[in-house]
């Protein structure tokens, strides 16, 4: 349906993320995945969404001289912030402990952000959802960190994983924004983007 609609645009996902990938395929888009290295450092005086807009927009610079007229280009972000901190991808095994260990038995809120790109045309946009876990036992935090390697997810978790199975307790906001992509407002801008000439 909306592949339809685009059918005149080239669709182009800077992610190498295969849940980001997955997202794409499973809303029947044609698209091309293009990636670029970029070095994800961001001011330290931003705070909360304006980290993870920084950086989304951050991954579309290397791309802006290449676009052609009907391309879109779509890069996105995501952090858990947690205790006025922006928590990203563990370093090793004993980071991504501390991490867990920090989110266990807490509230956090995990912020994706994604930035389409044309020629002539840029806009951002931010997704915030809040998520429980109960108390994590050590063992359970080793035992996942052992069996998942979590060192590819902000927050050193994914939440369709197995400590999210059995250590989240409440959501608050989408599901799939805590996989890494607002999926509902990525849907409704790419509409917007086909209706607008």
């Amino acid at each position: 349906m909306l592949n339809e609609k685009l059918k005149n645009r080239h669709l182009i996902l800077a992610s190498g993320s295969p849940r980001r990938q997955g997202f794409f395929k499973s809303l029947g888009l044609d698209f091309e995945i293009r990636l670029k290295p970029v070095k994800e450092d961001y001011p330290p005086r931003l705070t909360h969404f304006e980290i993870s807009n920084y950086l989304a927009q951050l991954k579309a610079l290397p791309f802006k001289d290449e676009l052609q007229d009907n391309d879109i280009l779509i890069t996105s972000d995501t952090i858990v912030w947690h205790n006025d901190t922006a928590l990203g991808k563990p370093k090793n095994e004993d980071d991504a402990f501390l991490i867990l260990r920090s989110l266990s038995n807490a509230t956090h809120e995990v912020i994706t952000s994604v930035c389409f790109t044309s020629k002539n045309y840029e806009k951002t946009l931010h997704n915030i959802t809040k998520v429980t876990f109960k108390a994590l036992t050590d063992d359970e935090i080793r035992y996942y960190i052992k069996t998942c390697k979590p060192f590819d997810k902000a927050g050193a978790y994914g939440i369709q994983e197995w400590i999210g199975e059995i250590g989240v307790t409440k959501i608050e906001g989408s599901y799939f924004n805590v996989m890494g992509l607002p999926v509902h407002l990525v849907y409704k801008t790419l509409n917007d983007m086909a209706n607008t000439k």
